[in-house]
């Protein structure tokens, strides 16, 4: 471990010393003129840096690429991926990991620029990115953390003096990321691919060092390396569920070992609620539908299980035998959190047999009459129930009349019974339009306040302030479908 320099850099770089085969060392791609424009105050005192040290000019040419900090090891990672289905090589095509953080807690976080130019994994491109969506996943990430849905942060957003050039010219910028780590499935599905079994027993013993500890010791590690991996998700993805998020690319690549969400592409959040929503302007089928996510998690699953084969037993039908009951626990597991938190949303403490089909029942009717989905359980939540056509409704009255008759049910009194609600159901999301505003502000006139703003009432989403409602308001009706795009 090197020493703790004077900015708060204090790297261990343990995926450094795994083979060659998994990396590829790199030097800087240094940028024109590079300006600080957001940084994260609190998770840089989180990760033990020193906020002054990383707005001047040296701190700045970090986050930059044009210099590395005492300590790192700069590389780009190999990886490959199931992109909508179809097996690719892949790599840390415009990021390079500058290392590993050691914090003042001792935890290990990865330290990552993106947009930071080619590797050899670029394939072709510039490895550069653009201003916009690089706030889009500062601003995407940290809402998905304060929602409290384990994510990727960012540390900041620094521009390089560069254009790049998509349809047109654009601002280039560097996101600082960190991360639990940036093993992913892909990761996986590379070494089975194009390493060896001793490759691939190297990858799993690191990943169970750095993320599971716990299973070390047992009699079979790597099954129970796949066993943790599948409750991660389960457990991940029914919170996106469960707050309306729509990832928008999940492809393997982008499915990490650790649990956390990552790359925020064309992700966004559900309006009205419909369960076929799709932002992403190249998802033209619909797999990454919202109501697909469930589903996609545990085909990726599968292709992480199979990736581990040679791993969990010496007989290769064994081996598919182990994985095969192991997945199979995938589909209980998503369905019992995303119940549990659905019971939470609407105030229920115990089980009952009809709860699931209670909320599907009031899914059903949403889907019907186009309600918005956060704000319909803000409105349950607070028995603010007007403004609503769902709510005028003889479906809805009736539906509503079981759901009083479920909750008296149960000991929890009213008081406790909105707590839960409260603190399940957020006032606020990050809304698509005030994304928007917020990027249009950045890119065209310079100006990050509306950013910052939106970060602000974003930063506490069950506090349901006055200052919150104003954000919770819709956009004006348009005829034009909203759609993202992957510029991350």
């Amino acid at each position: 471990m090197t020493k703790r320099t004077g900015t708060g850099w204090n790297f261990n770089n343990g995926y450094a010393q795994l083979p060659k085969l998994f990396y590829t060392s790199l030097s800087p791609n240094p940028v024109h003129s590079p300006k600080m424009i957001v940084l994260n105050k609190p998770l840089a005192q989180d990760l033990g840096l020193n906020i002054q040290e990383l707005q001047s000019e040296e701190g700045i040419a970090i986050l930059a690429g044009n210099q590395i900090p005492e300590g790192a090891m700069p590389l780009a990672q190999a990886y490959a991926g199931h992109q909508f289905g179809h097996f690719n090589m892949l790599g840390d095509g415009r990021a390079m990991l500058l290392g590993e953080q050691i914090t003042p807690q001792g935890e290990r976080v990865d330290i990552q620029l993106k947009g930071s130019g080619r590797t050899p994994y670029s394939r072709g491109g510039d490895g550069r990115a653009a201003l916009g969506p690089m706030l889009r996943e500062y601003i995407i990430s940290e809402a998905m953390h304060a929602l409290g849905i384990p994510t990727t942060r960012s540390l900041a957003v620094v521009t390089t003096g560069e254009s790049v050039i998509r349809e047109i010219n654009l601002q280039g910028a560097i996101l600082t990321r960190t991360a639990a780590s940036h093993l992913r499935v892909g990761t996986f599905q590379y070494v089975a691919q194009w390493g060896t079994e001793e490759n691939l027993k190297i990858l799993a013993d690191y990943t169970i060092q750095r993320h599971f500890p716990n299973v070390e010791s047992e009699e079979n590690k790597y099954l129970s390396l796949l066993k943790e991996v599948i409750k991660r998700q389960a457990s991940l993805i029914a919170k996106w569920q469960l707050v309306g998020f729509i990832h928008g690319v999940m492809n393997t690549d982008n499915m990490t070992i650790s649990g956390e969400t990552i790359d925020y592409g064309p992700c966004a959040f559900m309006d009205y609620y419909d369960p076929a929503t799709v932002f992403s302007s190249i998802d033209t089928e619909g797999r990454y539908a919202y109501s697909n996510q469930p589903y996609i998690g545990g085909w990726n699953l599968a292709r992480f299980a199979e990736s581990l084969l040679p791993l969990l037993h010496d007989n290769h039908e064994q081996a598919i035998h182990l994985a095969q009951d192991a997945l199979s626990d995938y589909n209980h597991l998503y369905q019992k959190n995303w119940l549990g938190g659905m019971r939470a949303k609407l105030g229920i403490s115990n089980e009952e047999m009809q709860d699931e089909s209670l909320v599907n029942d009031l899914l059903n009717l949403m889907q019907k009459y186009r309600a918005d989905y956060t704000n319909t359980f803000r409105a349950l939540t607070f028995n603010t129930l007007k403004d609503m056509e769902l709510f005028k409704s003889s479906e809805f009255i009736d539906w509503h009349k079981m759901w009083q008759a479920r909750l008296s049910r149960q000991q929890e009194v009213k008081e406790s019974t909105q707590q839960s609600m409260k603190n399940s159901n957020p006032a606020i999301i990050p809304r698509n339009h005030r994304v928007e505003a917020a990027l249009e502000a950045a890119e065209n006139q310079g100006d990050i306040s509306v950013m910052e703003q939106l970060l602000h009432v974003l930063s506490n989403p069950y506090e349901h302030s006055s200052e919150q409602a104003e954000y919770s308001k819709l956009p004006d009706p348009s005829t034009r479908p909203y759609r993202t795009f992957c510029g991350t």
